[in-house]
């Protein structure tokens, strides 16, 4: 266990926590958008200070900013799911089902990127869907009453697969955080429209609990993970960084049993067996021949 492999990990622990966070946040007193836009306003404003510092530009050629504007939209989409399916849904089911980002990586590429997957990609996707159809069984007391939380966590991975896919080519000509910078203020403004309702009836008389979860959520997952990550990912390459990748999903229900108590059935616990490493897997070689990887890993926003 190096210095290295500890930032690696400690990356992925707090991306994990950050759903069992964002659950607690709205069981106390939070609305959806407007927990989403005030942390990602706060988050995007240090982001903003850093990677000026870091680069002193923010500049993008014209002709990326299509895909600029794409990855925008998909974040925007994305944060909207991402409070609302722990609005529906328990933690530790989002954890797992935003496990299944790797296959709809690879769906996305056949369709706009005429990728050729092999076998192996195909047997992925079927242990994947094996497994969202086990989680979606039982989860929230499955589609009858849970369907809404189910749903809206597959979006959350469906628009986090397509964001990784238009930012493709800009992560060839662009640092991981002049891109986060950019896309992460872009995405936020259309966010920030559509939660005004939200804001104004916010009330803000929380406890210090809920105010030191909120600063975790602006400062851990947003801003510090995405240097620890990326320092690690360049000294040690993402062979080994996906090792500790593939434990996200566990560790995210983890901490959902421990801190909210919730209840996991088995039915679950074998779907995310099932869906996560055989996915994840096949994520790492598709990712390899797509080139959609900057020093060596996806770029980390969460």
């Amino acid at each position: 266990m190096s210095p290295v492999d500890a930032m690696l990990l400690g990356a992925v622990l707090l991306w994990a926590l950050n759903i069992t966070v964002t659950k607690y946040m709205l069981e106390h007193g939070w609305l959806p958008l407007a927990y989403g836009t005030i942390r990602y306003f706060a988050a995007i404003s240090i982001f903003w200070i850093y990677t000026w510092w870091r680069e002193r530009s923010f500049r993008i050629a014209r002709a990326d900013w299509v895909y600029v504007g794409i990855a925008a939209a998909m974040i925007f989409v994305n944060q909207v799911c991402f409070v609302y399916s722990l609005e529906f849904a328990h933690a530790s089911t989002v954890s797992l089902l935003f496990g299944t980002t790797p296959m709809f990586v690879g769906l996305i590429s056949i369709v706009f990127l005429h990728a050729h997957l092999d076998r192996s990609f195909w047997i992925g996707a079927a242990l994947t869907l094996a497994g969202v159809a086990l989680i979606a069984a039982v989860a929230g007391g499955g589609f009858v009453s849970g369907w809404k939380g189910d749903l809206l966590a597959l979006t959350l991975a469906v628009t986090w697969a397509s964001y990784t896919i238009a930012i493709a080519p800009l992560m060839r000509r662009y640092s991981p955080y002049r891109i986060s910078a950019v896309v992460l203020g872009l995405g936020w403004l259309p966010l920030a429209l559509v939660s005004i309702p939200q804001i104004s009836r916010q009330d803000f008389n929380f406890s210090g609990m809920v105010w030191l979860g909120f600063a975790y959520a602006v400062i851990g997952p947003l801003f510090l993970t995405n240097i620890l990550w990326f320092t690690a990912v360049d000294r040690v390459g993402a062979p080994r960084a996906t090792i500790f990748n593939n434990m996200q999903p566990f560790f995210g229900v983890l901490f959902a049993l421990l801190i909210l108590s919730e209840s996991i059935h088995g039915l679950e616990i074998a779907g995310g067996a099932v869906s996560g490493p055989e996915g994840r897997a096949r994520l790492r070689e598709l990712a390899d021949g797509l080139g959609l990887v900057q020093g060596g890993e996806f770029i980390a926003v969460s």
